[in-house]
């Protein structure tokens, strides 16, 4: 198999890899044409064309449009969608929240029976019951071709069915124990509490772990019982404590290194958890 990489891509988190199937390959193996990952900044970027295979899409954030023919759906965070990309269609970023995508062409000897199983069962759009595993079986199917390898076409058909069969059943949901999504948010946890004096942003931690801000925000509330906001704001505040307890720093200094941008925002939190401002806290320590 022959892989080109494109480099006109902006962001260096964006990643097109296009590809060309020997005819062994394409006898034996689902196989893909083009799969990448498209990060907001190159959205304007992506053009269309008609191509002899089939498209599957993941929006990780983000909205656009899809236009099939004469209708035209629009596509949210959270969502998939599909084509058959020998059929006049145009897919495309929204202007004020460019979305950022998932994606795959491929074909194989079964695609066409796959796509038609789709069609009788979903719109083009839709949300799957697995979406965070699809997204995982996306970024693979990427990783295993940017780094080609003799196993790499039995990998990528592998993948390829699998996220297919995530799309067409539902025995598996998001809150199953031990899906990919409870390993991410285990991730997303240990990274907050490894850098929650960094500017930390819902969109920017979505976009670094591939889950979209709806499953991210809801599912880490549903398993460690507070946002993600409230439990950086908890850490920072009890990091303030400790330099408070510890060091001779101005509030105003404290702040900044606990990750505030707002030194009167971070005393009205602080105020707010222990009924005392800094300055009281301080004193009851040094006394």
């Amino acid at each position: 198999m022959r892989i080109n990489y494109t480099p006109e891509l902006k962001n260096s988190g964006s990643r097109l890899i296009r590809c060309k199937a020997d005819a062994a390959t394409e006898k034996a193996f689902f196989h893909i044409s083009e799969a990448g990952c498209l990060k907001k900044e190159d959205a304007e970027l992506f053009q269309r064309q008609s191509s002899d295979s089939f498209l599957f899409a993941a929006v990780i954030s983000g909205k656009g449009e899809l236009t099939c023919g004469e209708v035209t759906q629009t596509v949210t965070a959270g969502q998939c969608f599909y084509t058959d990309c020998r059929v006049p269609h145009v897919f495309q970023a929204d202007k004020d929240d460019a979305w950022e995508l998932l994606w795959i062409n491929f074909s194989g000897s079964t695609s066409e029976q796959y796509y038609s199983l789709l069609k009788s069962r979903f719109s083009s759009v839709f949300r799957p019951h697995s979406f965070s595993r699809i997204t995982a079986a996306l970024m693979e199917i990427i990783a295993v071709n940017e780094s080609y390898s003799p196993d790499s076409d039995v990998l990528t058909s592998k993948l390829i069915v699998d996220v297919l069969t995530l799309a067409l059943t539902a025995e598996n949901t998001e809150s199953d124990s031990g899906t990919s999504l409870e390993h991410k948010l285990s991730a997303v946890h240990d990274y907050i509490e490894a850098n929650f004096c960094e500017e930390l942003t819902l969109e920017g931690l979505s976009s670094a772990f591939y889950i979209s801000r709806y499953y991210l925000a809801r599912e880490y509330k549903k398993i460690y019982g507070k946002t993600i906001f409230q439990h950086i704001i908890s850490l920072r505040l009890d990091y303030g404590k400790q330099l408070l307890r510890s060091s001779d720093r101005s509030v105003e200094e404290i702040s900044q290194l606990c990750g505030f941008s707002d030194q009167n925002y971070f005393a009205r939190q602080f105020k707010k958890q222990e009924n005392l401002t800094c300055i009281a806290y301080r004193k009851q320590w040094k006394k």
